[in-house]
């Protein structure tokens, strides 16, 4: 059967406007696309800027201090520095290259809280942090690049604090004594601490430089009873790390009977050495953070009472870790209102509150070191007082 040209073209039509509707019918089924939020890191330029900003100012200050108080310690050491004996090399590397991070370190609360507050107030007066907030930052989140500069201060002050500095110390301190400084002759007296398991020693005045001894005692114990005892007018310390008695005398008890032997000379291994008993502030600087541990933990076994000084050093090594990020919170806090006086006003408070902070931190460590305070709670009085002033500065930060 054929077929007229008009019905041929109506018959090609047709499929045509079948997928014409199947193509609307699939477009009405499809979902919208899904709109992606923009990928936001974690650390944006501002950021980033924040940091360099932050950590750059940081280092410029404590580089110019310390580049005073080299030139102030030159002057004050030249006549000593001038002899011909003092070598060229161990001033600069020796003495000059371990003076430099130890005050570096020492003095790092400082420079951070006074970098926050310059850095920050200049932003403040340039509208700088005005233009952040007003483009939807919150403040909270404005400190987040304050807070990741004073982690990398806090890691590399515990780092350099508690296992690089000490050997540095020991080195300068060496040159120091060797050099720089007469050796003074250190007297203590009435010395009583433990050298064994139930043996204890009693020295009535011991002399540094002679490393003389005099009215020595030695007790042993067998449970609650005294079994034998030492005595000696005068003992020497000598360099194989012997204790030479002189006059000495002792009596060993059995029950109710004594026996005695009395004689002038003795060579005897007490494990015991002056460093024990005879304690230098310096010595403390000079030990890292595992190394104090172990000292304070041999010496209340010994139950010697001198360990205080290296507790207390010890416990403001852990707080100072704590102290850049209070110092660089409340800093921030303190600077991000633009003031109208510029950035004097800010930096004189800045300069106040740091010498309050070092003069609190000095003032609760010889409290501590001379018993009146626990060494643990007189770290951390100074970093608690600061905590509460941050939260009351907080309450009129700008949001």
């Amino acid at each position: 059967m054929s077929t007229t040209p008009h019905e041929a073209e109506e018959l090609q039509q047709e499929p045509i406007t079948d997928q014409v509707e199947q193509t609307e019918a699939s477009e009405l089924r499809t979902p919208p696309p899904v709109m992606k939020k923009p990928y936001r890191p974690w650390l944006g330029r501002v950021d980033w800027y924040i940091i360099r900003t932050f950590i750059s100012t940081f280092l410029f200050s404590i580089g110019l201090i310390l580049a005073v108080a080299v030139v102030f310690d030159v002057n004050d050491k030249i006549t000593d520095f001038l002899k011909p004996e003092v070598p060229l090399s161990g001033i600069l590397f020796r003495y000059y290259l371990n003076f430099i991070p130890y005050y570096a370190n020492l003095f790092s609360p400082l420079f951070v809280f006074i970098s926050v507050i310059f850095f920050t107030s200049k932003m403040a007066a340039n509208s700088e942090i005005i233009a952040m907030l007003a483009s939807g930052m919150s403040f909270r989140r404005l400190l987040r690049p304050y807070m990741v500069s004073a982690t990398l201060i806090a890691l590399s002050t515990y780092v350099l604090n508690g296992f690089i500095i000490p050997s540095g110390n020991r080195v300068r301190i060496d040159f120091e004594q060797t050099y720089l400084k007469s050796r003074h002759e250190v007297y203590t007296n009435n010395i009583q601490i433990a050298i064994a398991k139930d043996t204890y020693l009693y020295i009535r005045d011991y002399e540094s430089l002679s490393k003389r001894a005099t009215s020595l005692a030695v007790d042993q114990f067998k449970g609650q009873n005294l079994i034998s005892r030492l005595t000696a007018d005068e003992a020497y310390y000598d360099t194989l790390d012997h204790w030479k008695l002189t006059d000495f005398h002792i009596r060993r008890f059995k029950g109710l009977e004594a026996t005695d032997t009395i004689d002038y000379g003795l060579d005897t291994n007490l494990r015991i050495s002056p460093a024990d008993f005879l304690v230098n502030e310096k010595d403390a600087v000079k030990m890292r953070n595992d190394q104090l541990s172990r000292y304070i933990d041999r010496q209340k076994e010994r139950g010697a009472s001198n360990t205080r000084l290296f507790q207390t050093e010890l416990h403001n090594r852990y707080a100072a870790i704590f102290s850049a990020f209070i110092l660089t919170f409340i800093g921030a806090v303190l600077s991000a209102k633009k003031m109208k006086n510029g950035l004097g006003i800010n930096l004189v408070i800045g300069f106040a509150l740091c010498l309050a902070y070092i003069l609190a931190t000095s003032l609760t460590s010889q409290i501590a070191n001379v018993g009146l305070m626990a060494p643990w709670i007189a770290a951390w009085i100074p970093n608690v007082a600061f905590i509460i002033a941050a939260l009351l500065l907080w309450r009129k930060a700008p949001q």
